[in-house]
């Protein structure tokens, strides 16, 4: 079984998609995955500058195969998002595909995010996993 090295980009203070996403993906059968996202714990995104930040950010992207932004409307005003954006755009020589997550029971997605994103999924796991699987 293949396992995907994955970066999910979120907000702490939104977090609870951020966790059922990867509860989704732990309990999906047939399906492995690393999860390189930036952890809660962390002591970087609560104590470091914006460049130690970024600089954490690019190592957690770097051996990842997909980036998963949860395209909520908060995206839209989010520094780091941007940043995480460009990291996977711009940084490598070869672009990291961007896989748009529109959050569960949301009507308004960021519009920023799904113009960057390489694909747009709903909150379904056949289609998270799909799109995961086509893009890495």
């Amino acid at each position: 079984m293949k396992i995907y090295n994955l970066f999910i980009s979120h907000s702490w203070a939104y977090s609870d998609n951020y966790d059922r996403l990867v509860n989704l993906l732990e309990k999906r059968s047939y399906f492995g995955f690393r999860n390189y996202s930036v952890p809660r714990n962390d002591p970087v995104h609560t104590n470091g500058t914006d460049k130690q930040l970024r600089e954490a950010i690019f190592r957690k992207i770097q051996p990842c195969s997909v980036i998963i932004i949860l395209a909520g409307v908060y995206s839209t005003y989010s520094k780091w998002i941007n940043i995480e954006i460009d990291i996977a755009q711009k940084k490598f020589y070869h672009p990291k595909p961007i896989l748009a997550l529109q959050p569960w029971g949301s009507e308004r997605t960021s519009s920023i995010v799904k113009q960057n994103a390489d694909r747009i999924v709903r909150w379904n796991t056949e289609s998270v996993v799909a799109a995961i699987r086509e893009l890495a």
